[in-house]
């Protein structure tokens, strides 16, 4: 594929605070697995930082889109008050994140979520969270306990038909570094589950050409997920172009 026809594959960031040399600051920010993911599958990764109303017009100009990971969504977004749990949130994010998922969903325009990304498209579709696993499941072995991020790993099988069984087999090992999880769906079809405890590990949109979310971290992991959301964002981009030359 020729560098101007690589699909542009948006990734939403991190709100974090950061340092630059010499000052702190608050920055849009994002690991860069992500991106090295993004163009070893043949994609160009365009970062999008939180837009206060969502910013959704930027899906006209992108190709397939990414909902990385990080905070825990707010609880008010799904109907919900704040359990003593809860970990940070990043209010930004939301707004900025949910309107991105529900019109990418809508539209058509492939997506992918890791983790906190899979969480939001749950929420983006009627859904609700696990404020904290260890509460519901009266374990944290989906989270290493500890102030650093060291994942752990367990196994995840996949249903019958499902597009992760077709890319990942009938089950895989994967990473795991979350304290939150799916309670409901929404809209959105369960397609992945821990067998230890029945967590739900994958989500997907059975009529969209490529809506999956995952509750590990793909973008740190060998994985076929970005190869085949930028593959999808190459069919959309010359659907696109197709309908321009018409």
């Amino acid at each position: 594929m020729s560098d101007v026809n690589r699909p542009l594959i948006g990734i939403t960031t991190y709100l974090d605070e950061t340092r630059f040399s010499v000052y702190d600051t608050v920055s849009a920010v994002l690991p860069w697995t992500y991106v090295e993911q993004v163009r070893s599958a043949g994609g160009r990764a365009v970062l999008v930082p939180p837009e206060p109303d969502g910013g959704v017009e930027i899906l006209e100009a992108l190709d397939g889109l990414i909902i990385a990971g990080g905070a825990d969504v707010e609880p008010y977004r799904y109907g919900e008050a704040p359990s003593p749990n809860l970990g940070g949130t990043c209010p930004e994010r939301d707004a900025g994140e949910l309107p991105l998922a529900r019109q990418a969903l809508r539209n058509g325009v492939p997506l992918l979520g890791v983790c906190r990304g899979m969480q939001v498209m749950a929420v983006a579709s009627g859904g609700k969270l696990f404020q904290h696993l260890p509460d519901v499941l009266g374990h944290d072995r989906h989270r290493q306990p500890g102030p650093a991020k060291v994942y752990t790993e367990h196994t995840v099988r996949f249903a019958t038909g499902s597009r992760c069984r077709e890319l990942l087999g009938p089950e895989a090992i994967v990473n795991s570094y979350h304290h939150q999880g799916v309670s409901d769906p929404g809209r959105l079809v369960p397609t992945g589950w821990c067998p230890d405890d029945d967590l739900i590990e994958a989500l997907e949109h059975p009529d969209h050409p490529f809506a999956v979310g995952v509750q590990w971290h793909p973008e740190d992991m060998s994985t076929p997920l970005f190869t085949a959301l930028v593959e999808a964002a190459a069919r959309m981009k010359s659907a696109r172009s197709a309908l321009v030359t018409v």
